[in-house]
């Protein structure tokens, strides 16, 4: 196997692998924001100061699960990494501002900021260089 071969499959593998992993971490989030969930959510959200907590919660739940989902098969791949990204980095702000909860909570609240930072960092990635060929857009490029 020539060498470009086997950097285009490795290539392949690995977006796949990357789309997969970020859908992980949206779907399962937004699916248990589903039923018992919902009132949690909206509950989390409102001792934010947010406003409509409603129906910020139940836009989370469209974009976690929509998104993630069209991330996972790789159909309109930049828009939803973009998406899931502009997401993410809102959560970072208003769910984990660490400069903004007592010294006790730093700790935690400052990782789950920096975490929020690097998926959003993975998702502009996959938004600028796409999904890969094995996904939906892959196939309609094909």
């Amino acid at each position: 196997m020539s060498q470009g071969n086997h950097h285009e499959r490795t290539a392949k593998s690995l977006a796949l692998l990357g789309r997969l992993l970020l859908a992980y971490v949206f779907i399962p989030a937004g699916i248990g924001k589903l039923g018992a969930g919902f009132a949690g959510t909206v509950g989390y959200i409102a001792s934010k100061g947010l406003p409509m907590p409603e129906v910020l919660a139940a836009l989370a739940i469209v974009v976690e699960i929509g998104a993630g989902i069209t991330l996972l098969v790789g159909f309109k791949t930049r828009w939803s990494a973009l998406l899931l990204a502009l997401f993410t980095l809102g959560a970072a702000v208003f769910f984990h501002n660490y400069w903004g909860v007592p010294a006790d909570q730093q700790m935690v609240q400052k990782l789950m900021f920096t975490k929020n930072l690097g998926i959003a960092g993975g998702l502009l990635a996959m938004a600028a260089l796409g999904g890969g060929a094995l996904g939906l857009d892959g196939r309609r490029r094909g």
